[in-house]
């Protein structure tokens, strides 16, 4: 995948370019396009887990029909905790702070909150190959695989939400 701090600073536009040169401005409008870059990465995250949380409700479907029921609890639960996990980062701060705030972000904590959301991004892209497959054995009605592939995405989702607290930390100062 690109890396979209790259992209916002290649799609600058006549003014942005102009601003850039501007003593004392110029780093406010870098601190500008590095908060668009972390606003777009995490939009697209959450709209991820919303595609996900979808996909684990059709095999929960899928599930009840082979009468699977003790396994439904667990896949409750993910879905569960996805739909927490979509709404943390879609609300989530932007790492960015204006010129009147109370938590001012400094560059080099932008590039750490954007290197914790990409590993929050690998993480997710590791949990979409594995609800393919747990739909994929679900539907050959292998429970024990189902339920090994549900405790493997419920790991990698509390990690993801791991990284996700390390990163508020970042913005709330309180993790170095």
């Amino acid at each position: 995948m690109a890396d979209i701090r790259r992209r916002v600073e290649e799609d600058r536009g006549l003014l942005k370019r102009i601003q850039s040169y501007i003593p004392g401005f110029r780093g406010y409008r870098f601190r500008e396009d590095l908060r668009d870059a972390d606003r777009m990465l995490r939009a697209q995250l959450a709209n991820q887990f919303s595609t996900q949380r979808r996909q684990l409700e059709e095999c929960r479907s899928i599930l009840a029909q082979q009468q699977f029921f003790k396994i439904l609890d667990g896949i409750g639960g993910l879905i569960s905790q996805f739909k927490k996990l979509e709404g943390l980062i879609s609300h989530a701060e932007t790492g960015y702070s204006g010129l009147v705030s109370d938590i001012t972000i400094h560059e080099e904590e932008l590039n750490m909150l954007y290197e914790y959301d990409l590993r929050m991004l690998e993480l997710q892209l590791s949990m979409s190959a594995d609800i393919d497959n747990l739909t994929k054995e679900a539907r050959s009605g292998d429970a024990q695989k189902v339920e090994k592939i549900i405790a493997d995405i419920k790991f990698k989702a509390s990690d993801f939400e791991d990284q996700f607290r390390r990163r508020l930390g970042i913005i709330e100062g309180i993790e170095v």
